[in-house]
């Protein structure tokens, strides 16, 4: 978790992991993310919505407009839903992550995605893209920058 650490510093979140535990978020989490870490995150706090339980087989662009509705942000492995707010426009505000991990041991991935998207709570507004080792955050189109000192 260090270089988690190190790469939210880089980025400038300003918040400790005290803060953000502390803050439950709301997550629409696709069907390709595993059962453990929708599990393991219900537990932590947080509010998911699981495609596998309440959207199975719903194509993307309604998921996305679901997240968008009620102001949960995606989680997915799917690279389409990057295509759908950039190159679609698609409304998005809601913030989209997309988990590219190397898959090679899966209880590694589920601490890493658990561990990311508990080290902020500005992923709303953004593409991010969570590898291994560094997260990378994209403004998304039409979505407002918080005010400063927020």
């Amino acid at each position: 978790m260090p270089v988690l650490r190190q790469r939210c510093a880089e980025i400038g979140t300003g918040l400790s992991a005290a803060d953000v535990k502390n803050r439950a978020m709301r997550f629409l989490v696709n069907e390709n993310v595993t059962g453990t870490v929708i599990q393991e995150l219900r537990q932590r706090g947080h509010d998911v919505l699981s495609v596998k339980e309440s959207m199975r087989s719903q194509a993307d662009d309604a998921i996305l407009a679901r997240a968008q509705t009620e102001k949960r942000t995606v989680v997915t492995h799917d690279k389409d839903f990057g295509e759908l707010a950039f190159r679609y426009q698609l409304p998005a505000s809601c913030g989209v992550i997309l988990f590219r991990l190397s898959g090679a041991e899966p209880e590694t991935d589920n601490r890493r995605i658990l561990e990311a998207l508990e080290s902020r709570t500005d992923w709303a507004g953004h593409f991010s893209v969570v590898t291994d080792d560094r997260i990378r955050m994209r403004p998304l189109p039409g979505a407002q920058s918080p005010p400063e000192g927020t």
